[in-house]
């Protein structure tokens, strides 16, 4: 391969104007967008159905042909375009019974849809809580590390009740109990 085309973990060529990333985090997005390739691979025809189906109803293109037929539908039905007979005369009750049938599905295939992306959105919630608990978790031994490397050498450190405090782990079960106690009372109070 010649340099023109070499690429670093980060998948950017060394032509790219931004600058490679370091190889951790090239490693980590590769492995981002590996993991929702399988996970779009493992969904089910009824998911991928459900999927495209809200993609293409949230489009504008949904939009416009909506537009189109109901436009075409009663102008025909009231005589305004072409010469034949109407068959759904104004109220428009066909019209009206094709359509709530259509919202009924296209209402139960969104919600489909946003089960599977809550499911998705709850996995990566308990990976941020996750990552973010080993963070705390180190930089609390840092901190430990960093005080016992000062006392070692003989240096003065400030002691403050902050710095202690720091050092300590948070429970994430006694965090969560905090934040919906603090949550009850401020919900009891309005």
């Amino acid at each position: 391969m010649s340099s023109s085309h070499r690429s670093d973990y980060s998948g950017q060529s060394a032509n790219d104007k931004n600058p490679p990333l370091a190889g951790v985090v090239g490693e980590n997005i590769s492995a981002i967008i590996n993991m929702r390739e399988e996970k779009e691979r493992e969904k089910s025809l009824q998911e991928r159905l459900a999927d495209a189906l809200t993609m293409f109803s949230g489009s504008m293109v949904f939009v416009y042909v909506h537009a189109i037929w109901f436009g075409l539908w009663i102008l025909f039905n009231t005589g305004w375009l072409g010469g034949g007979t109407p068959f759904d005369p104004f109220p428009f009750s066909l019209l009206t019974l094709i359509v709530s049938l259509e919202a009924i599905f296209l209402s139960t295939f969104v919600l489909i849809s946003q089960n599977h992306a809550g499911q998705i959105a709850d996995k990566r919630a308990d990976l941020d809580l996750q990552i973010n608990l080993l963070s705390e978790h180190e930089i609390t031994r840092l901190l430990t590390l960093t005080d016992a490397i000062a006392d070692h050498l003989g240096i003065d450190v400030e002691k403050k009740s902050e710095n202690d405090e720091l050092k300590k782990d948070v429970d994430a079960k006694e965090m969560l109990d905090e934040i919906e106690s603090r949550e009850k009372t401020e919900k009891d109070i309005k």
